[in-house]
């Protein structure tokens, strides 16, 4: 099976419905100041103008989860990734109703992203409610697999924090398999109610609200960086 690193692709379609007029002019107006640089390393200075932690979502649907995170740690620079137009328009209205200066919007692949960052520059990592490409044939489009992991690893400085977290069950033992060979993760779990409870600084997003509301169990993940 070929791995997302080698294909470059962890997506589908990018567009949803029509913008409405007030959701195009904020796209229009806001997204070119928040975007990352075209080339070159993605450096803290170079996106805050200072040598600040960094953290990266990726995929982070409507920008409910990235927006809080950015408002609770106004120091901390925070890259959004995301490849769905509708997405994006989500969180840069966060970002206008809040005022946040400390994230940054790449429209497009992580990949593309976890490719200029420095190692050792992140901090922290979410990845929440991926899609899960239930199909074996899609299995390799799953940002969870050892090329995207990999990666995320040689980024991430030793004792930062990566989450992950799932209602699909699929992607939850999919994922438990290929951390579980990992050596540069150690998973923070020591009893059930660590990872079948929400910790209170994980804000909810709305893909988990409406996997609560249709009865679906919600697992929650939390690894450290090792070294």
């Amino acid at each position: 099976m070929s791995d997302p690193t080698t294909i470059r692709r962890l997506y589908g379609r990018r567009h949803g419905h029509a913008l409405r007029a007030g959701q195009a002019a904020l796209l229009e107006r806001r997204l070119p100041e928040l975007n990352v640089t075209a080339d070159g390393p993605l450096t803290a200075e170079r996106m805050f103008g200072d040598d600040r932690p960094l953290g990266l979502e990726i995929g982070f649907g409507r920008g409910e989860h990235l927006a809080a995170q950015a408002a609770a740690r106004p120091d901390m620079g925070f890259i959004g990734c995301e490849p769905f137009l509708d997405g994006v328009v989500g969180l840069l209205g966060h970002i206008e109703a809040r005022g946040l200066a400390n994230v940054r919007i790449h429209m497009g692949d992580a990949l593309d992203v976890l490719d200029r960052l420095p190692d050792a520059s992140l901090d922290a990592a979410w990845l929440l409610h991926p899609d899960p490409w239930p199909k074996a044939r899609h299995a390799k489009r799953r940002f969870m697999n050892k090329g995207p992991i990999d990666l995320l690893a040689a980024r991430m400085r030793g004792g930062a924090e990566f989450r992950f977290g799932t209602d699909h069950p699929v992607y939850c033992r999919w994922a438990c398999m290929v951390m579980g060979l990992q050596p540069h993760f150690r998973w923070l779990a020591e009893r059930p109610a660590d990872f079948l409870h929400r910790p209170d600084d994980w804000p909810e997003t709305r893909y988990e609200a409406k996997a609560r509301r249709i009865g679906h169990e919600v697992w929650y993940f939390r690894y450290v960086r090792a070294g």
